[in-house]
């Protein structure tokens, strides 16, 4: 028997789906979203319904018949943590998507593919596999220095763990016998230590810890920090766009986009190369510092993300940590086929799919 998969990944300003049979790409769409269509919702949770139907809509003009589907995967949210792996969508886990730890759009994948789920019936199937909030952190990685600051587990889990694998099976050997160093860079920029088939150290890259991404700060000198917090000029919400959303490159270049940045690199831009570079001698600096979580026992460490596209930066930071272990690129976020993939494998009996709890 096919496995006919429907995979959906909701973005800030739109949604990707794809439908798989079995490993087989059959359709890929980015379903873009109007941004006034978005802001008539009060809250990112209130959006599902909308996005569903868009999708539904894609699907019937794309001739895909929703009743032939074996599984519905959606990318996974902010929810409590939980050991990495595929996880079908409950009642349990609905209500945690609906009382998120934060507010995320990929919050919305769980819920819709659940309600595809439903409405299809029979014995098709929700899952989510490898979010964000993913935490298989040693304890000791989670001692901050303040005891009421630990250090927390948000990372991109799905991608991350995608290419940790895909690099185990090119080294003919398992995932959960290697130990490798994941820097996955994008909007924002997660490293990870993964050992033996568990990332047991990782900055958090969705509120500003780590190296300084596109949009993101990163860790910055906490006493100035505290200084800017208390000066009057900053409101609380100010600081955490410079956090998040105003931070990184935007902040010293007035804008996210590494095309634009390298444009201007090339016509001779010296500060923006500066600063541009900047991010790979970060994002060294993080993997140096994990490299010590591994006892130095590396096989391989695995640069990511939309940001690996630009050799400028992997190239470098391929110079500054060779001595650790091999180095390899692989570009792009890869996150629809790791979701397929993941599902195809829950139905062939591949990986087993884990009750949320």
């Amino acid at each position: 028997m096919d496995a006919n998969i429907l995979v959906i990944n909701p973005g800030s300003t739109s949604t990707k789906i794809a439908v798989y049979k079995n490993r087989q790409e059959v359709l890929l769409l980015n379903v873009k979203h109007q941004k006034e269509d978005l802001e008539q919702f009060e809250r990112i949770a209130h959006q599902f319904e909308f996005r569903k139907n868009k999708i539904k809509e894609i699907l019937i003009k794309a001739g895909i018949d929703i009743n032939t589907l074996n599984i519905v995967v959606g990318r996974g949210g902010l929810l409590k943590p939980m050991k990495g792996g595929a996880y079908k969508v409950n009642d349990n886990l609905i209500r945690d998507i609906q009382n998120p730890m934060g507010e995320h759009e990929s919050n919305l994948g769980g819920v819709i593919a659940y309600e595809f789920a439903k409405e299809i019936g029979g014995d098709t199937f929700a899952m989510i596999v490898d979010p964000t909030c993913v935490d298989e952190m040693d304890e000791i990685a989670r001692v901050s220095g303040m005891p009421e600051v630990p250090r927390r587990s948000l990372l991109h889990a799905l991608n991350q763990k995608a290419i940790a694998r895909r690099y185990a099976k090119e080294m003919k050997t398992n995932y959960e016998d290697i130990n490798v160093i994941v820097a996955h860079m994008g909007g924002g920029i997660s490293v990870g230590a993964h050992r033996k088939g568990k990332v047991v150290d990782v900055n958090n890259g969705l509120n500003g810890d780590g190296p300084m991404s596109p949009e993101r700060s990163g860790g910055v000198p906490i006493g100035q920090l505290v200084d800017m917090c208390f000066s009057g000029q900053y409101s609380k919400e100010d600081i955490k766009k410079k956090i998040k959303g105003q931070g990184g490159l935007y902040a010293y270049l007035g804008t996210s986009d590494a095309i634009e940045v390298e444009a201007k690199i090339k016509e001779g831009d010296k500060y923006a190369e500066m600063i541009y570079m900047a991010i790979a001698y970060q994002v060294a600096k993080e993997i140096g510092g994990l490299s010590t979580v591994l006892k130095g026992e590396v096989d391989g460490i695995l640069i990511t993300g939309g940001l690996a596209y630009g050799t400028m930066l992997t190239d470098d930071i391929a110079e500054r940590v060779k001595h650790l272990g091999p180095v390899k690129s692989y570009p792009g976020e890869g996150e629809m086929e790791a979701l397929a993939m993941n599902a195809y494998m829950v139905f062939s009996g591949e990986i087993d799919l884990k009750d949320y709890e």
